[in-house]
């Protein structure tokens, strides 16, 4: 059986640098009848498990390690078995929210993450944030972008450990670079493709943020 894409908003709080927000997450999960990975466990452990349901749940891949994105990982790998996934460039950040577990396993540019037939290749996409990556699946014809990329632009970059001219190089030679039909799917809000946010690229680097 192929591999799906399912989406599950969860509410909670990002907290940095001394701010905190209230965020809607996108977790994203990979799968099919019998196998599943997520993308991204955010906020709710529970939810997660249950959208899960009773399919094997062999990774948690993390975009990266803003908490939003983090904070219900180590107690969903620990209800499932599943290995937490990070690039290793984001350890500081994680560090920030879970002190006492690291994650499992460290994400390498270029590996490939399969679950249930979907091969996702890890990009590694600093800017929003070091360790940042976006996954993408051609068969699936999706790239998973975290905070890297929205409909509209950018991730934000305005907050410690960010950088406006790094976002833009991996945007631009990283995902640009994909085939334009290819869904965006984000870390909130949502989705878009490659061709429909190319063509600005120059007023991104124009607006400077």
């Amino acid at each position: 059986m192929a591999a799906r894409i399912e989406r599950l908003v969860t509410s909670g709080q990002f907290s940095l640098d001394g701010g905190t927000w209230d965020v809607d997450n996108n977790v994203w999960i990979v799968g099919d009848d019998h196998e599943a990975i997520v993308i991204d466990a955010a906020h709710d452990a529970d939810a997660i498990a249950e959208a899960v349901g009773d399919r094997r749940l062999t990774a948690i891949v993390c975009t990266h390690a803003h908490n939003d994105h983090i904070d219900a990982a180590p107690a969903l790998a620990e209800r499932t078995g599943a290995t937490i996934w990070l690039h290793p460039d984001d350890l500081r950040l994680w560090q920030q929210t879970h002190p006492d577990r690291d994650p499992d396993s460290w994400l390498v540019d270029g590996q490939v993450i399969e679950a249930a037939g979907a091969d996702l290749t890890v990009l590694h996409t600093p800017g929003h944030a070091p360790g940042a990556v976006c996954l993408y699946d051609p068969g699936l014809g999706a790239v998973f972008t975290g905070d890297t990329l929205f409909q509209g632009g950018p991730g934000a970059t305005g907050r410690s450990f960010s950088h406006f001219p790094t976002i833009i190089d991996s945007i631009r030679d990283r995902l640009l670079t994909l085939p334009p039909e290819t869904e965006v799917l984000t870390g909130h809000g949502e989705a878009t493709t490659i061709g429909a946010e190319a063509p600005h690229l120059e007023e991104w680097i124009a607006r400077g943020h």
